[in-house]
């Protein structure tokens, strides 16, 4: 997490005065695009709200978590006994119901010091069936001095019985703060080495951190690499797709070659993309061969 938020100053500056007003919402639902920042964000918040009257507590002049504050520290080890965090396990596709129900049981413990204590629940929008139904109890009727923090991603879906029951605050990043994420993130300035292609069609700084860590680590030219060039580097050197990130980011990477050539004169480009798209997605349901895919898909890029 960074110690310094950036771009969305703003929004933070509103929860603390909402917070100091005692009119934060105790149902708060931050949604936004992925890799915008919401995560930072709540983590900014909470460090805030947890470090207050603590030496080394937030600075909200310069927007700044100072790492030797006792809550921070707490909150990295996930040892603060006031917050419960839930996210979704890397061996698994969502956040299952037992997640929750360790969560209940957080929820009718005892306060660690008559505090307010937090639930914060990153992406939201991977809830399955059964943990949002177990979930919306608890929402339904916190305990006193008991708040919950969901972060969701808003270009995927959430159900509507969840959204209704919390306050929303939409997050949104401006441009000229996303270059300045990137570069803060490397130390230096990476953002004008990256390809046009992938700042022009998807300009997110968390998915242009991981793309340049992964160029680089794979010797690949990302000032000069167009999409075409990284899916046609995958169709013929298929280890890439053992890569997490690349694996992750496949229909984005395939969307972003349909939407670049949207306006070009090739026959039956909507139909191509809803073939592929819907094929990637029986791939990942089934378990099927995605070198396969690729195959098909690498005479598309001729």
């Amino acid at each position: 997490m960074s110690n310094t938020l950036i771009g969305l100053g703003d929004v933070l500056n509103d929860l603390i005065n909402l917070h100091n007003s005692n009119r934060l919402p105790n149902k708060l639902l931050l949604s936004g695009t992925q890799g915008i920042g919401k995560g930072v964000l709540s983590k900014h918040l909470l460090n805030y709200i947890l470090s207050k009257n603590e030496p080394f507590e937030y600075d909200l002049k310069k927007l700044q978590i100072n790492p030797s504050n006792k809550s921070f520290k707490l909150l990295e080890s996930n040892a603060h006994p006031n917050v419960f965090k839930i996210h979704k396990k890397k061996d698994k596709k969502n956040i299952d119901i037992g997640q929750i129900r360790e969560m209940i049981k957080f929820q009718n413990s005892s306060s660690f010091n008559n505090k307010t204590r937090f639930v914060l629940i990153e992406d939201a929008d991977l809830l399955n069936v059964n943990s949002i139904n177990a979930l919306l109890k608890s929402l339904e009727e916190p305990n006193n001095n008991f708040s919950f923090i969901l972060t969701y991603n808003s270009n995927k879906t959430v159900l509507e019985t969840l959204k209704s029951r919390c306050i929303e605050f939409k997050v949104n990043l401006k441009n000229e703060f996303v270059e300045n994420i990137v570069n803060s993130y490397f130390s230096e300035n990476v953002y004008d080495q990256i390809s046009l292609d992938f700042k022009n069609y998807y300009h997110n700084p968390v998915f242009l951190i991981n793309l340049s860590i992964y160029f680089n680590e794979n010797n690949l030219d990302i000032q000069n690499f167009s999409i075409e060039d990284l899916l046609y580097e995958i169709t013929i050197n298929p280890s890439h797709l053992k890569d997490e990130f690349i694996l992750l980011n496949l229909n984005l990477f395939i969307e972003l070659y349909f939407y670049k050539n949207i306006n070009a004169q090739k026959k039956n480009i909507f139909k191509a993309k809803e073939y592929f798209l819907k094929k990637l997605s029986n791939v990942k349901k089934y378990n099927l061969d995605i070198e396969t895919f690729f195959l098909e898909f690498k005479d598309l890029l001729k």
